[in-house]
């Protein structure tokens, strides 16, 4: 049986430079499971793998996508597989890595069946958003699906607005359609996660949004300015920078929000995993030990 190894654990924790020398020692490829990485013009804000680091590996899912262009958790789950069917026709091992909640249990778990969006609802959906605002629409939610309301993030309009296009769609709830049952892979799955000491992480991270700066992410994100309304754009280290170019902030504010937000991010990244029995933690720096657990686990 084929085997994936998923390397996950929260940003900043050092899954990209294991992952390379996971590959290169298991002589693989390497599966993104980072939904912001999928846009080829976010590489400085997302932490995109350089030219050099795709030279060593090769990549998939990693900048294949434009900004406008629509993407969901079930589109990635098609494509993933549709990728690891090919791969394992001559590779008896491949990594997959990121740290995107949703599309990594996509592939372990599989998600639920929900109907594909047709474009006339998601184009009458989006002139609703436009034209009278999230808060009317989560009321609208909580008419059409009460049960849904009450569990989904009503700040995040991609949520809210695809389950309403679900309602209205179909004439059923969106919660009908969340089945939640584990689907079956024909492949074996061994879960790695990446873990440090919480005032570790945190250094890494306000480091790496320093080192960010420095790289040029002010001059990347103001490129993006006027398409800020873009959900590809709702994205930490972009957002926060929007608002000192649309004047709202001082710019050393905004860079402390692209930390403080990302270790909020890192946390909820080890809420979600923490949940999950099946993940083997380990210190990045314990790489012998990284590879010596899966080597124990191919089958």
């Amino acid at each position: 049986m084929p085997n994936l190894i998923v390397l996950i654990g929260p940003t900043g924790v050092g899954k990209t430079e294991l992952s390379l020398r996971l590959a290169e020692h298991f002589q693989t490829d390497i599966v993104s499971a980072d939904s912001r990485q999928l846009y080829a013009e976010l590489k400085i804000g997302t932490a995109a793998p350089t030219p050099d680091q795709l030279a060593r590996v090769q990549h998939h899912l990693v900048g294949t996508l434009q900004l406008t262009d629509y993407y969901s958790a079930a589109k990635y789950e098609e494509e993933v597989l549709s990728i690891l069917t090919e791969l394992f026709k001559t590779k008896d091992t491949v990594i997959l890595t990121g740290g995107s909640m949703m599309y990594v249990d996509a592939i372990c778990k599989g998600i639920d069946d929900i109907p594909t969006v047709d474009n006339e609802t998601r184009e009458m959906m989006i002139q609703k958003y436009e034209s009278e605002g999230l808060e009317q629409l989560c009321a609208e939610l909580k008419l059409m699906d009460p049960e849904y309301y009450q569990i989904v993030d009503l700040k995040n309009p991609k949520r809210v607005i695809h389950a309403l296009e679900i309602c209205y769609m179909t004439g059923r709830t969106y919660t009908s359609y969340r089945t939640q049952q584990k689907k079956e892979r024909p492949f074996n799955i061994i879960k790695v996660g990446l873990i440090r000491e919480r005032e570790e992480l945190y250094q890494r991270i306000n480091q790496r949004v320093d080192q960010m700066m420095e790289e040029g992410l002010l001059k990347e994100a103001e490129q993006f300015f006027d398409q800020r309304q873009l959900n590809s754009l709702n994205t930490v280290g972009y957002k926060e920078l929007f608002n000192f170019f649309d004047g709202t902030w001082e710019l050393p504010f905004a860079i402390e929000k692209i930390k403080q937000n990302s270790r909020i991010y890192s946390r909820k990244q080890m809420t979600w995993f923490k949940r999950d029995q099946d993940i083997k933690w380990f210190h990045p720096d314990q790489m012998t030990e990284v590879i010596d657990y899966c080597t124990q686990h191919l089958k």
